[in-house]
Parts: C-alpha cells; structure tokens; sequence
C-alpha cells in the first residue's frame, strides 16, 4: 500500500475506535511519525492531506522540515523524542509542539528562550508511566511537581504524553494519564502508537502518534 492508502486505513480506524469508544476526545488528531522518512515520504502524505508531523530529533528534523513549512504554511510538527538543553533555542524556532517536557531544568531552559526570544511551542509532559530507567519522562509521583512547575513559569502547558512499556497492557496507563490529565485541567493526551492507538483512542487520546503503520519500516539511522 501507498503512503496516502496508509493515511487513509489509519484515519478510518482511529473513526471507528472513536465511533466505538464510550466518552472519546472531542477530537483525535493523527501525529505522524516522520523520524528516518525522507522528505519524498513526507511530502507524499502532505500531498494525501496529512498536515501533523512528529520527529524524535531537533537535528534530523532542521534537516527536512524548514522547506516543507514554507512549502506548507499549516504544517504543525511535534517533537516526540527527548531534548536537551543545549537544543532548546533550535526546538523552539522549528517545533509547534514539545511534547517531551519531564523536568524543571528544561522548563527554565524553555521559559528562558521565550523571555529571550519570544517564542514558546506549546507544551506537554511526558510522563514515565511505566517508571523505567531507560526511558524519558517525569516518575509518575513527581508529575504533579512539574506541572505546577511549569504552570509557574507561565509556559504554555497543554496536555500529557506517555509511552508504555512495550510489555504491559497498555490500558492501565492510559487510564492513569487519562486521569492526571483530567485532575490537572489538562485538555490534551498523546498516547497511542501503530499498535495501540485505537485504545488510546478508548481512553480519551486527543493525539496518537503512528508512524511505521504510515511510512513502513523505519530506515535505521546512525
């Protein structure tokens, strides 16, 4: 199948999967992961209509993204990978979206380059549901802390993010960043990837974030 084929299977189910969920979003909205997909790919699902795009990193993504967005003035991209202090400046001139916000220093490091520079993506925390150490994110006890946090700082803050363990039933973590989000006033949750983004969708996903399900497998990348 083609790249706008993929688009389009993905977009039906996430249509059925709300059709079907009890108390979806207000609406689902498809991230698709262009980490390691060369401009072409991206350009044929532009082309298909697709307009939001996520990348994992702040480098391959100034590679591919400033041409598209000038070629495509509505594209939205999201960052969905770890960031490091040291890429803020660069993050925030490309992305409209962080969604990996998970510790006070970058919180101060973004509010820094707003008060620098006037410019802040909106933001979500991605919360570490599964509490593992190899993997990004606030410990889930400690995810109110920066929330609070961020709010100080008067960042934009919009949702959360998480990525379950690969293992688990997904369910339990949705439930619970379903939860935190609704307790907090947080409107958005990104959760859901190729495998498990219609029960995300049950959850209450506001974004899910797919990407070999579009483009294919990955191309692996130094």
């Amino acid at each position: 199948m083609t790249i706008s084929q993929n688009l389009a299977d993905i977009l039906a189910r996430i249509a059925a999967a709300r059709k079907a969920a009890i108390a979806p979003a207000p609406q689902t909205r498809l991230v698709a992961v262009s980490k390691t997909v060369p401009e072409t790919g991206i350009r044929e699902a532009l082309a298909a209509g697709q307009r939001l795009f996520g990348e994992n990193r702040v480098q391959e993504a100034q590679a591919k993204f400033p041409a598209l967005k000038n070629d495509f003035p509505d594209l939205e991209l999201h960052l969905i990978g770890p960031l490091q202090t040291n890429k803020v400046k660069e993050a925030a001139a490309l992305f409209d979206v962080i969604q990996t916000l998970d510790r006070s220093k970058l919180a101060d490091a973004l509010a820094a380059e707003r008060d620098k520079n006037g410019t802040c993506p909106r933001l979500f925390v991605q919360t570490n549901t599964g509490e593992e150490p190899q993997k990004a994110g606030v410990l889930p006890r400690d995810t109110a802390n920066l929330i609070a946090y961020a709010r100080k700082l008067e960042l934009p803050l919009e949702g959360l993010m998480c990525i379950p363990p690969a293992e688990d039933d997904a369910a339990p973590h949705f439930a619970f960043l379903a939860k935190l989000a609704r307790d907090h006033g947080l409107a958005h949750l990104s959760m859901g990837m190729s495998g498990d983004f219609e029960l995300a969708v049950k959850f209450g996903a506001t974004h899910v974030r797919v990407g070999s399900a579009i483009f294919g497998a990955r191309a692996a990348i130094e």
